[in-house]
């Protein structure tokens, strides 16, 4: 043996199943069995960024003289035997190693944001040295500003942080204004439920993100760049802060960069957690010290942005795009994706799926290719109902649409939006119009309350929703519904309020009978909405075992021991405990 390499996952997923404790395993075994001493080349066993199979932490990679072997579910009582069988005897542990189905995950994935990610350690320069990380910002250097924007330009990049708009272009327009400060902010303000994109980059390799935001500055003219992250995020800005703290040791940034006569450094801004500041104007707002509420535009960022002066801001993996564009060029970049949606997008894949994780493919790849062969289905075998794209200012896309690709324009026709990246997977068991209910009280409550139409608006909106899934919803709640939801839109202010209104749209468009259903009938098809459900128990498969009753947090069961037992539906509070202990399958939930 020449070579031992052994990667560890220690993003937030694997950190959380155990990474740090795998890690150090792995690292005391092979230093107290001499196996260090006895690698004639080199052996390194240190940590990686997320390899985005999440739902099957802890990940390691096992590296011996370039051959590679994956093993899945590593705990850090099973290291011993990897070590003692695989990396002294060379004999894989095969019942450990992934199987098929992680291969799958990853085949019809691109990897440009990602490629990285999972392969270097985000604490060490060197590795990213070594996989060429800085060599674009030297290319970048050579050329001018205008043209490294055409670069850009070029390769069709557009903005990943929901709106889509064209990377090149933002910073061409900021580049022709006259100003002797110029601002570039990366948005890492990354709200969405279920969205862990931009954390997971920034954990994974920060660096990239820099070398982004270097060469966007140099593109606009700026020596001050602004990295406006959530303070939820302590991994993230961790590995962030270290990264830039050795950019600036190596000369990446600070003053005359690289001899080239370029200055330029990065601020880190911590967010309290406002959904709102992800809006560019609020994040504006919230670094200069005041409250995150958006402002009315015109005037843009680029005219008019940070303390007034000229101002980028791009997205986490807009920016990170940027160094493997630059270093491949223009038509690598655009030869992924469609016409008007070139190159690759990341998404967190999450919800009712077998294979929720972190991923990245070319846009116009299909819901259905994503779902079923990266995502593996459904889990527990259930039908697929819908999913949510674009987060609380996305929709929910149904089972006919599944050949739908995935870009800007399609999404946007159907009512949903790319987004920032989140992709959340609903099942059968799923109620839509709880599910509205769910992003509508997220946004209501992120609402900065500065317009009318958001603030009044969205609560409206949750007032309605809430009756309808108590049993209290009326026919003409539906045109309420569409009706105001149509008034949010054109009238408020910034882009949470005009989107907010999006999952009841689309629900009520897509699943209109389950509106029909509660209104009507007072049921939930789902069986979701605990104020519309009815517990009973059924004779005779009951044999009286008393499991029910001793869950049963009001008394609201009664019953003698192997007889029959009985729900009092006067004192049944519905919380369903009786129907999650029952082994017989007796309790009838209704």
């Amino acid at each position: 043996m020449k070579d031992l390499i052994i990667h560890v996952c220690m993003g937030t997923g694997g950190i959380s199943a155990g990474g740090r404790e795998v890690l150090k395993t792995f690292q005391d075994l092979i230093y107290s069995m001499g196996i260090s001493a006895r690698v004639q080349d080199h052996c390194k066993t240190h940590k990686v960024g997320c390899k985005g199979l999440c739902a099957k932490d802890v990940l390691v990679d096992v590296e011996i003289d370039g051959d590679v072997t994956t093993y899945q579910y590593i705990k850090p009582e099973m290291v011993q035997r990897i070590v003692e069988e695989h990396i002294i005897n060379n004999q894989p542990v095969k019942e450990w190693v992934v199987t098929e189905e992680y291969h799958n995950f990853h085949y019809k994935q691109v990897k440009v944001v990602l490629s990285d990610c999972g392969k270097i350690d985000p604490e060490d320069i060197e590795a990213y040295l070594a996989v060429d990380g800085y060599k674009a910002l030297q290319k970048a250097l050579d050329y001018s500003p205008i043209d490294v924007i055409e670069i850009i330009k070029k390769s069709g990049l557009r903005g990943r942080g929901g709106a889509g708009f064209p990377t090149g272009l933002k910073w061409e327009l900021c580049n022709k204004v006259s100003s002797e400060q110029k601002y570039i902010i990366c948005n890492a303000d990354e709200g969405d439920p279920g969205a862990f994109m931009d954390m997971s980059v920034i954990e994974g390799n920060p660096y990239c993100l820099i070398e982004g935001m270097i060469i966007g500055a140099y593109a606009i003219g700026s020596d001050t760049g602004y990295v406006y992250i959530r303070a939820e995020y302590p991994l993230a800005v961790e590995r962030l802060k270290h990264a830039i703290n050795q950019a600036r040791e190596r000369g990446f940034l600070g003053k005359n960069i690289l001899n080239k006569g370029l200055d330029f450094d990065i601020k880190i801004k911590l967010g309290a957690g406002a959904f709102v500041c992800g809006e560019e104007t609020a994040l504006i707002a919230s670094i200069e010290g005041q409250r995150g509420m958006p402002r009315a535009k015109p005037p843009f960022p680029v005219y008019k942005g940070l303390w007034g002066k000229p101002t980028v801001i791009n997205n986490v993996e807009t920016l990170a795009n940027v160094p493997y564009i630059i270093r491949k060029g223009a038509d690598w970049f655009a030869s992924f994706g469609t016409e008007k949606s070139k190159g690759t997008k990341v998404f967190s894949l999450t919800g009712k799926i077998k294979n929720s994780g972190l991923i990245e493919v070319p846009m116009g790849i299909t819901l259905k290719e994503i779902i079923y062969d990266i995502g593996g289905g459904i889990e527990n075998n259930k039908e697929f109902k819908a999913v949510q794209t674009g987060g609380p200012s996305g929709g929910c896309i149904t089972k006919d649409m599944l050949d739908l690709p995935v870009d800007y324009e399609s999404l946007a026709q159907v009512g949903s939006i790319v987004g920032s990246g989140g992709m959340i997977v609903l099942d059968e068991n799923d109620c839509m119009v709880n599910v509205a209910k769910y992003f509508l009280t997220f946004t209501q409550n992120e609402s900065c309350g500065k317009c009318v139409p958001c603030r009044i608006g969205t609560k409206r909106l949750l007032e309605t929703l809430n009756k309808i899934t108590k049993g209290e919803g009326k026919e003409e709640d539906l045109a309420l519904l569409e009706g105001l939801s149509n008034d949010i839109r054109k009238g408020s202010l910034c882009g949470l309020g005009q989107t907010a209104p999006n999952p009841v749209l689309s629900t009520l468009k897509y699943f209109r009978d389950e509106y029909e259903a509660h209104i009507k009938y007072k049921k939930c098809p789902a069986k979701v909405c605990k104020d519309l459900l009815t517990f009973t128990i059924n004779e005779k498969p009951c044999t009286g075992c008393g499991a029910c009753l001793r869950a049963c947090p009001t008394k609201a069961i009664t019953g003698e021991k192997k007889k029959p037992h009985y729900i009092s539906q006067e004192l049944c509070i519905k919380c369903g405990s009786c129907f999650d202990v029952c082994k017989f399958k007796s309790v009838i939930k209704e």
